[in-house]
């Protein structure tokens, strides 16, 4: 019967005292059967709690005074070392970030994931000295974990939240195949791999298959880990708003300086004050008490408008490879080689036969399709084979990688649109990737010999010269779907075969680390960075530290030569593919401007956004009342400037803070998109010991007048030794099919 089946609800109320329970003036149920009804109170970042209700229960309670709303629960997903190296965090280099912050000894980074896999050299703590006396988090113990023997100097906090995803999952832990812990123990790696590449510690001679050999670490090896295990270990890992939400309200009480989620959900985005979006909501309140929270941009792209995670008050970080690859040599029977990518170290393949499957009828190609091979075992059996795939997703190459091997064949080459993500297929079977070009002159080479023959060899790791960075195939890009106005994502980090501690249950994990990619793994890089920036400058507000990472980024690999994007086709990098660019810690250690924000400023765009006055009230957990003439979403103090709608001269404003030397002149230089005319009022900004903030104002025209695309410059302040660049993005739009003039 309707209204009878408990779901899942989160409460905002006004009281904070009413949290302990349900409101006294609610009356379904005896006082022991409304305590257990009970799964969270929320306390620290805002008030309420989560309960099971019935739906006519839930109803009911809403209609209470005092009952601010009630909100369903609901399920999120997790996103999925040369890399320091390539950022410029060298530790054999005395004078950069790494070492000026003393590794970010003193910041506490708050995870939320899988849990952790304590036992991992890349957790000890070693060196570390006491933890730091303001922390007042704990460890909690659970199935396979003890608190006594699992935290220490370097793990400090340990709790899990599973109530939520209980109440959604509707089913007992572990009656899927996946094995799982109450407790903060990792089953799954993501968690293990993602904390050990913010702050592991270091551990040398370690490899991936013998891929990829030297010293690994986290990017902030001396801060300490606080884990909250949110997400569990069920089909490929699921996180409920509702334990997201109490993991927000106790790490805000527990201390932590930076939150770092790998987590996501899915497009169509919730709105950024509908609590059933854990994140958007959960960070604000982290934000607003001066807490960094880093977040992934997704794993959709490369189309467009898939970036999640887009509130502004977050730092929402794309995925980049690095200057690190795997070639794999594919010799043919006439001598001829070529390099696909692999991790291929198993037995290598010598000589043997390749055949491309073709079928008769009106699609001979149809049987060469990696996703549906179909496969004739006898002619298969002891040979290498061809295939051809649109598909990006590593799907297409595990499933042909099965059927060939199941039909008795030794090898796979695939032929798939370019993408530097890698994955090892089971039991070290060789499969090797090459491009379209590449697969097509190895199918012409089987069609034109009567016995075609190939040698696949083992990959080799090469680092440097001349491989240049680029954006990941899947890394999702933008423009933001809720706010184009608002730039996500917003900075990029390598995210593209990261090589980090893991759990032993992870399937890909050999000798206790993985190579995994997403922007799972940039998002700790950049956790990691702002670790470092934190015990740097310890005042710096979370805007400062995101208009330092923007305005310092790399648009331009530091040889110079310019960032592509790994998409159908291969382009040109743009704001929307990695926001300010890759992340550059150095730079942003002495960025010289910052574009500084508070809550007042996000509540500026909440109001933009025409959220009403009740709805932001909730939010921000003080009465709000929206000024009577709407301001301008331009307005907002970001570090880029973003116009979605250009149709006549237009005017925004920026105000930047000094960050460097006291008395500084800066001017304004200029690179204007395509067809579009900029001026800067004032063009020279003049700090003094008494002037330390300065507003300034841009103006924007087009030259034409007809509908485009984005076209994409900057506006850069430079002092002759920084250079603070702001990218700017702008469409024009003569004609708007979904608005009027009226």
């Amino acid at each position: 019967m309707k209204g009878t089946k408990q779901i899942m609800f989160s409460l905002r109320i006004h009281n904070v005292s009413q949290t302990e329970g349900l409101p006294v003036n609610f009356t379904c149920c005896s006082k022991e059967l409304a305590s257990q009804l009970i799964v969270y109170s929320y306390k620290h970042g805002f008030s309420g709690f989560a309960a099971k209700l019935t739906e006519s229960q839930a109803q009911k309670l809403a209609e209470l005074p005092g009952v601010v709303r009630v909100i369903p629960n609901s399920l999120h997903k997790l996103q999925t070392t040369r890399s320091w190296d390539f950022l410029g965090l060298s530790s054999y280099s005395p004078v950069n970030a790494l070492q000026r912050s003393n590794m970010g000894d003193g910041v506490i980074i708050g995870v939320f994931d899988t849990g952790i896999w304590p036992e991992s050299k890349a957790f000890s703590d070693e060196g570390l000295g006491p933890i730091p006396f303001r922390w007042k988090g704990v460890c909690k113990s659970g199935k396979q974990f003890n608190a006594t023997l699992n935290c220490n100097k370097k793990i400090i906090g340990a709790r899990w939240y599973i109530d939520g995803f209980l109440a959604e999952y509707g089913k007992p832990l572990n009656t899927s195949e996946d094995l799982e812990f109450l407790s903060p123990r990792d089953a799954n790696g993501h968690g293990t791999h993602t904390a050990s590449t913010a702050a592991g510690a270091f551990i040398r001679n370690v490899s991936y298959k013998g891929l990829g050999p030297g010293t690994i670490r986290g990017g902030a090896p001396r801060a300490r880990l606080a884990i909250y295990k949110v997400c569990w270990n069920v089909f490929g890992g699921q996180c409920s708003s509702a334990d997201m939400l109490k993991a927000f309200d106790e790490a805000i009480y527990d201390g932590v300086d930076v939150l770092s989620l790998s987590i996501g959900s899915s497009i169509p985005l919730f709105s950024d004050i509908d609590e059933r979006d854990g994140i958007a909501t959960g960070s604000f309140h982290a934000v607003a008490r001066g807490i960094t929270v880093v977040c992934g941009a997704a794993n959709d792209g490369p189309s467009a408008q898939t970036v999640q995670n887009t509130a502004p008050w977050i730092l929402t970080v794309a995925a980049s490879t690095m200057d690190r690859a795997f070639p794999t040599p594919i010799t043919l029977g006439n001598n001829k080689t070529f390099l696909g990518q692999a991790m291929f170290t198993g037995k290598e393949i010598g000589f043997r036969g390749l055949v491309y499957p073709e079928a008769s009828g009106l699609d001979p190609n149809a049987a060469g399709v990696c996703q549906s091979l179909s496969l004739n075992a006898t002619l298969v059996a002891g040979k290498v084979v061809l295939c051809f795939t649109s598909m990006a997703r590593r799907a297409a190459v595990t499933s042909a990688a099965e059927v060939v091997k199941a039909a008795g064949g030794v090898g796979l080459i695939v032929a798939k649109n370019p993408s530097d993500a890698l994955y090892p297929c089971s039991g070290d079977f060789p499969c090797v990737e090459v491009d379209y070009e590449i697969g097509t002159r190895i199918l012409f080479y089987i069609r034109s010999n009567r016995s075609p023959a190939v040698k696949l060899s083992h990959s080799k790791t090469i680092v440097g010269n001349p491989l240049l960075p680029k954006v990941a195939y899947f890394s999702s890009r933008g423009p933001n779907s809720i706010a184009p106005a608002i730039l996500k994502p917003d900075i990029t980090a390598p995210g593209v075969n990261i090589l980090a501690a893991t759990s032993p249950l992870d399937r890909f994990e050999d000798n206790g680390y993985a190579m995994h990619s997403g922007t799972s793994m940039a998002t700790p890089h950049v956790s990691g960075i702002v670790a470092l920036l934190k015990a740097l400058h310890p005042d710096w507000s979370p805007a400062a530290i995101k208009s330092a990472l923007v305005t310092t980024a790399w648009r331009n690999h530091p040889s110079g030569y310019p960032i592509f994007a790994e998409g159908s086709p291969q382009k040109l990098a743009n704001p929307f593919d990695f926001g300010g660019g890759i992340a550059n810690p150095n730079g942003a250690a002495d960025p010289g401007l910052l574009y500084d924000m508070d809550t007042a400023d996000y509540i500026h765009y909440l109001c933009v956004m025409g959220y009403n006055n009740a709805a932001i009230s909730r939010l921000t957990g003080q009465p709000t009342e929206c000024p009577s003439k709407e301001p301008s979403i331009l307005d907002v103090n970001l570090p880029s400037l973003t116009i979605p709608n250009l149709r006549k001269s237009i005017t925004l404003t920026r105000t930047v803070t000094n960050a460097g030397a006291p008395n500084s002149i800066y001017r304004a230089v200029i690179e204007p998109p395509f067809g579009i005319i900029v001026s800067v009022k004032p063009d020279v900004l003049l700090f003094s010991n008494q002037t330390k903030k300065i507003n300034f104002t841009v103006t924007i025209n087009a030259t034409h007048q007809v509908n485009t695309g984005y076209y994409f410059g900057s506006l850069s302040w430079t002092d002759g030794i920084h250079m603070v660049k702001s990218p700017l993005s702008v469409r024009t739009e003569m004609l708007q099919p979904y608005a009027s003039d009226n």
